[in-house]
């Protein structure tokens, strides 16, 4: 009798357990980041644009360690965001107006929350500068990017990428033969 009973419970246990278990639900194929584009946080432009900005604030509104750590951290999201709707909205000058100006009102709220009645005074008038200021930043990074790209482009075939110096007299793209 107890052979049957405990062959019953075999055969059932892994069902009964499959059915207890909490599916995870797959990321869906919107949700998932593209693997071509660089991560928004890791992307090294908008970060020196933050980084500018918030040197600015903190010098002209006279914050405090704390103070400073949360604008960097407010500034950092905001430029992220900025840049990804400069990129994706470079065709649609209203609809990147539309939505700067909705960011811009979230970044107004989170300082209005975070600062002083003086300090958020003083940042309320200077936002027209901080936006100037933060403009001419990403026209002047962007302009310099593509300087750089045309004095030191990059080689077009990997053969031709240059590793160290060579023989003199040595083809490019082809290893120096030792003697």
């Amino acid at each position: 009798m107890r052979k049957p009973v405990f062959a019953v419970a075999l055969a059932l246990g892994p069902l009964l357990a499959a059915a207890q278990q909490v599916s995870v639900p797959s990321p869906s194929p919107a949700a998932a980041q593209d693997k071509t584009q660089p991560s928004p946080r890791l992307n090294s432009a908008t970060t020196d644009r933050a980084e500018n900005l918030s040197t600015h604030m903190v010098r002209d509104l006279h914050l405090n360690s704390f103070l400073a750590d949360r604008t960097r951290q407010i500034n950092l999201d905001y430029t992220t965001k900025l840049a990804a709707i400069e990129r994706e909205q470079a065709r649609n000058p209203a609809e990147a107006s539309r939505q700067t100006t909705a960011l811009n009102q979230t970044r107004d709220q989170q300082f209005q929350a975070l600062l002083s009645s003086d300090q958020y005074t003083d940042y309320f008038d200077a936002r027209k500068r901080y936006a100037q200021l933060d403009h001419d930043y990403a026209h002047n990074a962007s302009a310099s990017l593509l300087n750089e790209a045309i004095q030191h482009p990059a080689p077009v075939r990997p053969n031709e990428a240059v590793m160290g110096q060579g023989k003199a007299g040595a083809k490019p793209g082809r290893a120096a033969v030792r003697q």
